[in-house]
């Protein structure tokens, strides 16, 4: 099933890793915390920065560390690794446009105000905007999360505007 979205009418946002968190990671790092490692990215498609949503390139280092999207003490909470890149980066600024790439190998989760999860629908080749704006169309779903379908990792949130 193929649903046609009009750009400039989506009634959602891109919620990147807060910026905080980055810095605060890249501090854990710097100061050696054992759940912090500081990683080499060796290829270009395997090391997302979840603050710029930009694939670190080889040879860039990121940090790897984990993230609990969903709150601890909900059913659905849990902590995964996600990666920022270890040198400071812009946070991604284009929240109204989703970012190109992420297009493919994306699951969406939505989640109602109890943090409970309530659907979820895998994007491989479809339109992700589309699959986005179903889920909201949900009145109970309060928030949407983009994970990778091949190891569940946290990479934005989608909330509606």
């Amino acid at each position: 099933m193929h649903l046609a979205v009009d750009m400039k009418t989506l009634n959602f946002q891109i919620v990147l890793l807060a910026t905080d968190v980055a810095e605060a990671a890249r501090r854990a790092a710097a100061a050696g915390a054992p759940d912090h490692g500081v990683v080499i990215a060796d290829s270009p498609n395997g090391f997302p920065c979840r603050h710029c949503l930009r694939w670190a390139q080889p040879g860039e280092r990121v940090i790897l560390f984990p993230y609990a999207a969903i709150p601890a003490g909900r059913p659905y909470s849990e902590s995964g690794p996600i990666f920022v890149h270890a040198e400071p980066c812009e946070r991604y600024r284009a929240t109204r446009v989703y970012p190109s790439a992420f297009r493919n190998g994306r699951v969406f989760r939505a989640y109602n105000a109890n943090y409970d999860m309530i659907d979820a629908e895998v994007v491989n080749g479809s339109e992700p905007e589309a699959v986005v704006e179903k889920l909201l169309q949900n009145p109970e779903t309060a928030f949407v999360h983009a994970r990778s379908v091949t190891h569940g990792c946290y990479t934005f949130g989608v909330e509606r505007i």
